[in-house]
């Protein structure tokens, strides 16, 4: 009787991420041998890399997407494994360039590969491996994809120089930062999905279905990695308040400027003016954060993305991973990790 209830809690904790990740767990071996070997090279530090940047623990959640999608429409073929493969390589490129953008020190608990290797390296890399997605999608053969995860490719460059353009911009309005994460990372969650209808042939609402759900998810899991940084111990292995300490303008800090008064803003300005941030800011800006409620605001904010995430599934017939997935979306506002 005892195991049974052990069971029935470690049931009850099983969240929709691990639900999808369990699911399709067999699949995800495949799509990380098949990037093994498309990866592979006569250079032996590209090697090295690649296995370093690709065993450091991340969540592996577009290419869930794209698996998931290809199920729910039921897809028959491998081709879903290798555009897995290469969403997730197209998002392991540009944290490579984003790190070096940022001088990153640390990611996922981990040295970053430029700290290692240096920033010409990590950028060449990352160059490598966005090259080797492009012969990925070639050999697919599907020009509709092709496209798409193209445009992708040029989304994500163009939110990246949109963010350096309202760097240290404590004042930008809401609109100018979802712009930056609808570019730099909810794209690709969108394409992640409508990949999956693309290979199935599905209609063109469909398609903007799944796309539809993907970018809202992506746009609520940036907006929880937001909030995350001032109000956990640990993100993704980061010490909280590290998007601070990098002087990143996120959500939070655009809602505290939003609320706080004429003295209070001031203090705001100079502390992301300045080249470095003190632990003492830090402090300082999370009691404020605490002061006018800002996390609550925030996750309100995702809320609105969590329900049009979610409701853009409807028009799919119901499934397990249908379920899962509508969960996922509400689940990311109040992840811990």
């Amino acid at each position: 009787m005892k195991n049974n209830i052990v069971q029935l809690e470690n049931f009850q904790k099983k969240t929709p991420y691990d639900s999808l990740k369990e699911i399709f767990n067999e699949d995800l071996n495949k799509v990380e041998e098949f990037t093994k070997l498309k990866l592979s090279s006569e250079v032996d530090l590209i090697g090295k890399m690649a296995n370093y940047q690709l065993g450091s623990g991340g969540k592996r959640l577009r290419s869930i997407l794209t698996l998931a999608s290809s199920n729910i429409n039921e897809y028959k073929g491998e081709h879903n494994i290798h555009l897995a493969a290469c969403v997730e390589l197209i998002h392991s490129a540009t944290l490579l360039h984003d790190d070096v953008i940022d001088n990153s020190l640390v990611r996922r608990g981990k040295k970053t590969s430029n700290v290692i290797w240096g920033n010409q390296t990590s950028i060449l890399v990352g160059d490598y491996f966005l090259s080797r997605c492009f012969e990925i999608m070639v050999d697919v053969g599907s020009l509709e994809i092709l496209k798409l995860l193209s445009n992708i490719s040029a989304e994500i460059a163009q939110g990246e120089v949109l963010q350096l353009q309202h760097k240290k911009e404590v004042d930008i309005t809401e609109q100018v930062y979802l712009n930056i994460i609808t570019q730099k990372t909810a794209s690709l969650f969108g394409a992640a999905m409508k990949v999956g209808g693309c290979l199935a042939n599905k209609s063109e609402n469909e398609k903007k279905a799944l796309q539809s759900y993907g970018v809202n998810l992506g746009i609520v899991f940036q907006i929880s990695d937001d909030i995350l940084d001032y109000n956990s111990t640990k993100t993704f292995g980061k010490d909280i308040g590290n998007d601070f300490y990098e002087g990143k303008i996120t959500l939070p800090i655009i809602i505290l400027f939003q609320k706080s008064n004429e003295n209070e803003r001031e203090e705001i300005k100079k502390y992301f003016i300045n080249e470095t941030r003190t632990e003492k800011e830090l402090s300082k800006i999370l009691s404020l954060i605490k002061k006018h409620d800002v996390i609550n605001v925030c996750k309100k904010r995702a809320e609105y993305f969590s329900n049009v995430s979610s409701d853009s599934l409807n028009i799919f017939k119901d499934s397990d991973i249908k379920k899962n997935l509508q969960e996922l979306s509400f689940y990311l506002i109040n992840r811990t990790n």
